[in-house]
C-alpha cells in the first residue's frame, strides 16, 4: 500500500465569497486610466491570482537610484551603493504585485509590455493610495523604450513568476498565521499583540506581547490554534468606504496608516474567531496552515516599557525548518557516531571532556610559563646590573599573547622574590609556524622601569610598525607580516642596544 503524503499547500482557486464589498456605494474603478486604490487591488481581491492583464497609468524615471525607504530600517544599517541601472516608477490600473504594508513586505514580479519584453519589478510601495511598481532596467533595456511601452493606456501584463509566487505564498501563510495566533492569544489568554514582524525567509516570524508566556501557555496556545486549523476555518475580506473618523495606526504594524489616501477600509475575517483591519494578502482558509510556536520567548527592555517576542512558523517556513533541523540532527548524529536520540547526551559528554582537556592544557601552560620564566631569570645581568633580553617563540595557539603574559607574570614574581631585586627589561615575541604576509606576531614588553618599557614600545612602533600600546610596566602590540629572526629579531636587539639600557 502506498504511503500517505501530507501537504501544506493552499487552495488553488480563491472562492468567490472571499472578497466582499459591504458598502453599497463602493465600486472598483473601471476606467483603465484610473488606478485601483490600495485596498481593492487584484492581489487583495484574489491572493492566489498569478497573472493579470491591465493598462499603464503612468511611468517616470525614479528620482532615487534605489527604492525609497519606508523609514523602518535600523539606524545602524548601511546604505547599499546605488546601482548603475535606471529605476522606473510605474503605476498600473490594477496589479497582483502587493505593495508593502500592514507589516507585510512587498511582492516581486514581472511586467510584460506589448512587444513581449519582460521587465523586473524589484519592489512595490504604496504612495498615498496608489501602488507604485519599481522596475529595475536590465543592461539591454533603454529608458526611452520603457517610457514609450508604459505610456498611459498601454496594455501591460503583470505576473508573479515562480519566485514571486513562492514569496507570496510564504507571506500569506505567515500573515494569516499571525492573525490566527494573535486572535487565540487575545481570546484564550487575554494577551494583546503590540506588534509583529514578517521576517525574511526562512527565519521565524514573531509577535510582540505585553507579557511573557510560560511553557504551558505556549503549548496551550499552539494546541488551541491548531484545533481551529484542523476545523478548516475559512477566511474572507470585507471592504467598505473609509470613515474619516476611523482610528489610524494603533501600533507599529496595526491599524490604518496616517498617510493612506485610498479611501478604503479592509477587514480580514477568520470565521467565528477574528476581525482585524489589514491590507495584506491572506489565504482564503486556515486549513493545512499548521502553526508551530518556538517554546521560548525573548524579552526586550526599552527605556520606559518592556515587551516579549514569541516566535512562530507555518507553511513553507515550517517545512524548511523541519527539513533543516532534521538534516542538522542527522549530520550531528553521524559525527558523534550515535543515534539521533542519543545526540544530546553525547554532546554533553564531549563538552565535559573538552572542559577537562582545556583545564589540563591551562595547567600545563602555567607550568611551562613558570619554567620559561625561571630560565630567563638566569640570564646574566649586563654591566649596569640589569637583565635585558629578547626571547622569540613559535606558537600556533590563538592565545599566544596570553601565554606571553603568563611568562611575564611568573618572571616578575621571581624577580620580586629575590633578596636584592635585579632591574630588568624583557621583550617577548611569538609567531605562528606557517607565516604569510597577513600573519600576526604578538609582542610583549615588560620591565621594572615604566619609562624604559614605554621607550622600547615607541621604538617598536616606529621601526617595525608594531601596532599597540600599554600602561605602566607592560606594553603589547601586533606585527603583521613575516617575522624573521635575522630581520625583525635583529631589529629588536638593535633597539635594546641603542637605548643603552
Amino acid at each position: 500500500m502506498a504511503a500517505a503524503t501530507a501537504t501544506l499547500s493552499p487552495p488553488s482557486v480563491t472562492p468567490r465569497t472571499y472578497h466582499r464589498i459591504v458598502s453599497e456605494t463602493l465600486t472598483i474603478p473601471s476606467d483603465p486610466l484610473q488606478p485601483v486604490p490600495v485596498g481593492l487591488l487584484a492581489c487583495q481581491r484574489d491572493p492566489l491570482l498569478r497573472e493579470l492583464a491591465t493598462t499603464a497609468v503612468s511611468c517616470r524615471i525614479s528620482q532615487s537610484p534605489t527604492v525609497p525607504s519606508n523609514g523602518r530600517e535600523g539606524k545602524k544599517k548601511k546604505a547599499a551603493p546605488p546601482p548603475s541601472a535606471p529605476l522606473l516608477e510605474v503605476i498600473l490600473h490594477d496589479t497582483i504585485v502587493f505593495p508593502e504594508g500592514g507589516g507585510q513586505p512587498s511582492d516581486v514580479g514581472i511586467l510584460t509590455s506589448a512587444d513581449g519584453e519582460l521587465w523586473d519589478v524589484i519592489e512595490a510601495k504604496r504612495h498615498g493610495g496608489h501602488a507604485v511598481h519599481y522596475v529595475r532596467l536590465k543592461p539591454e533595456q533603454s529608458v526611452d523604450d520603457a517610457l514609450r511601452l508604459f505610456a498611459p493606456g498601454a496594455v501591460v501584463g503583470v505576473s508573479l513568476g515562480e519566485r514571486g509566487y513562492k514569496r507570496r505564498l510564504d507571506h500569506a501563510c505567515m500573515h494569516t498565521s499571525q492573525h490566527l495566533l494573535s486572535a487565540v492569544l487575545e481570546t484564550k489568554l487575554n494577551v494583546e499583540t503590540l506588534a509583529w514582524s514578517l521576517t525574511a525567509y526562512p527565519a521565524p516570524c514573531y509577535v510582540e506581547l505585553a507579557r511573557g508566556l510560560s511553557a504551558e501557555e505556549i503549548a496551550y496556545t499552539q494546541e488551541e490554534a491548531n484545533k481551529l486549523v484542523f476545523e478548516g476555518r475559512s477566511v474572507h475580506v470585507e471592504v467598505e468606504e473609509l470613515n474619516p473618523g476611523t482610528k489610524v495606526m494603533s501600533g507599529p504594524t496595526v491599524g490604518i496608516p496616517s498617510d493612506y489616501t485610498g479611501g478604503v477600509k479592509r477587514t480580514v475575517v477568520i470565521d467565528g474567531l477574528d476581525r482585524n483591519p489589514c491590507c495584506g494578502t491572506h489565504l482564503p482558509s486556515i486549513h493545512n496552515l499548521q502553526l508551530f510556536l518556538l517554546p521560548q520567548t525573548e524579552t526586550l527592555a526599552r527605556s520606559s516599557t518592556s515587551s516579549v517576542r514569541l516566535y512562530f512558523l507555518a507553511g513553507p517556513r515550517l517545512i524548511t525548518q523541519l527539513t533543516s533541523t532534521h538534516s542538522l540532527l542527522t549530520s550531528t548524529a553521524g559525527i558523534m557516531s550515535c543515534g539521533a536520540p542519543q545526540v544530546p547526551e553525547r554532546v554533553q559528554q564531549v563538552v565535559e571532556e573538552r572542559k577537562k582537556a582545556t583545564k589540563r592544557v591551562e595547567d600545563l601552560e602555567a607550568e611551562l610559563a613558570a619554567a620559561i620564566a625561571s630560565e630567563l631569570a638566569t640570564t646574566p645581568p649586563r654591566e649596569g646590573g640589569q637583565i635585558v633580553l629578547h626571547k622569540h617563540r613559535t606558537d600556533d595557539s590563538p592565545t599566544a599573547l596570553t601565554f606571553l603574559s603568563a611568562i611575564s607574570t611568573a618572571f616578575a614574581s621571581k624577580a620580586a622574590g629575590r633578596a636584592a631585586p635585579t632591574p630588568y627589561l624583557v621583550v617577548l615575541s611569538s609567531s605562528p609556524s606557517a607565516q604569510s604576509s597577513s600573519s600576526t606576531t604578538v609582542v610583549l614588553v615588560f620591565g621594572s622601569d615604566d619609562k624604559k618599557v614605554k621607550e622600547v614600545g615607541d621604538e617598536l612602533r616606529t621601526k617595525l610598525n608594531v601596532k599597540g600600546g600599554g600602561k605602566g610596566s607592560r606594553w603589547s602590540g601586533k606585527f603583521t607580516g613575516v617575522w624573521k629572526d635575522g630581520r625583525e629579531g635583529a631589529a629588536v636587539d638593535d633597539i635594546l642596544e641603542s637605548l643603552k639600557i
